[in-house]
């Protein structure tokens, strides 16, 4: 029986924290990102078994997210684009509100205290969002603001940034979280909407209370959780302090998993990366998948399997079978020894 570092039976948690200090575990982490309940629906009729969950009939790791509120309330409309008018914004994003935690909070607090599950924190919501982009119209909105009055895009992030930090500190008075975790939809396919300088000068600077506070709480896993294609962005966001990056939906090859390892090394953990669209084909491009991808970069370490985006209904429940049970094969006998 494998156990922890505390002499403890190993369990997720312990898995995902070896896992990604390429330390010791009995197996890698297996992640599923949770299924809608259509898609459920669509599975049962198709065989999945009556009443049974997806982590009754596979190898399925706990992972948790705590997602406090980091959106002002009340919302802001119009959105402020004077440094006078970013007042509201302060006033909005008050870190003490109640409102920014569970009802149940201390009781979730005090349970998390003693887990089995992985629990990361969500910290930042990225760069857009911080500036109030939802929708085209705002996008182009601050993309002018960007260029003709950059000060007030750059004093908005700070807000933001300082917000983020108190929250986040808040959350970490009460709760030691395994990775923290921060969202960046910030570009497509093509790559960052933004360009690597902008994002060096004006973006990561406002993230630095957020990471200052996650090192002063000992929260060694700092994710970057993409929805583009963000490799221009790598080498700052490395220096920057995050040390992990889970790439959801993005098809470019620049973001291949086994092409960042090469190049970026153990610097970069990685999430995810399997081609959710293979589930899709069946067994023969699940397999090329897998097998091209996931057995390497477990040798490596580092590397959490899991498909990068959450599966729809049109993935058979035979497929969806075939591809669990093949990757834990695969997974099965990656103990890595500590260095």
């Amino acid at each position: 029986m494998a156990v922890a570092a505390d002499g403890s039976v190993m369990n997720s948690r312990h898995r995902f924290q070896e896992t990604m200090r390429f330390g010791r575990a009995d197996r890698p982490p297996l992640f599923d990102e949770g299924q809608r309940e259509e898609v459920l629906e669509a599975w049962r009729r198709q065989g999945m078994p009556a009443g049974a969950g997806l982590a009754d009939l596979f190898a399925i790791d706990e992972r948790h997210e705590i997602e406090p509120d980091l959106y002002p309330i009340p919302d802001l409309e119009p959105w402020p684009t004077s440094l006078k008018a970013l007042v509201a914004l302060e006033q909005a994003l008050d870190p003490d509100d109640p409102r920014r935690l569970p009802d149940d909070w201390d009781a979730l607090a005090q349970g998390w205290k003693v887990r089995q599950q992985t629990l990361m924190l969500r910290v930042h919501r990225g760069f857009f969002q911080s500036i109030g982009v939802h929708d085209w119209r705002r996008f182009l909105q601050m993309m002018l603001l960007l260029k003709e009055a950059p000060q007030v895009a750059c004093r908005m992030l700070e807000i933001q940034g300082e917000f983020n930090a108190r929250v986040a500190e808040r959350v970490l008075r009460q709760v030691q979280v395994d990775a923290a975790l921060s969202s960046e939809p910030i570009g497509d396919n093509n790559g960052p909407l933004i360009s690597p300088r902008t994002y060096r000068e004006l973006v990561l600077p406002t993230y630095k209370p957020v990471l200052d506070v996650l090192n002063r709480y000992n929260v060694q896993m700092i994710i970057l959780r993409a929805y583009a294609n963000i490799y221009p962005l790598i080498p700052d966001l490395l220096q920057a302090g995050f040390n992990c990056l889970w790439v959801v939906e993005v098809r470019a090859a620049a973001m291949d998993y086994p092409r960042l390892r090469a190049e970026f090394g153990r610097e970069l953990r990685l999430i995810g990366g399997i081609d959710l669209d293979v589930l899709q084909e069946g067994p023969e491009s699940i397999r090329r998948e897998l097998e091209e991808k996931v057995p390497p970069l477990l040798e490596q370490g580092g590397y959490a399997s899991l498909l990068d985006g959450r599966v729809r209904e049109n993935v058979t429940w035979e497929n969806y079978c075939y591809y669990r049970e093949l990757l834990e094969q695969l997974c099965a006998g990656f103990a890595h020894s500590r260095t």
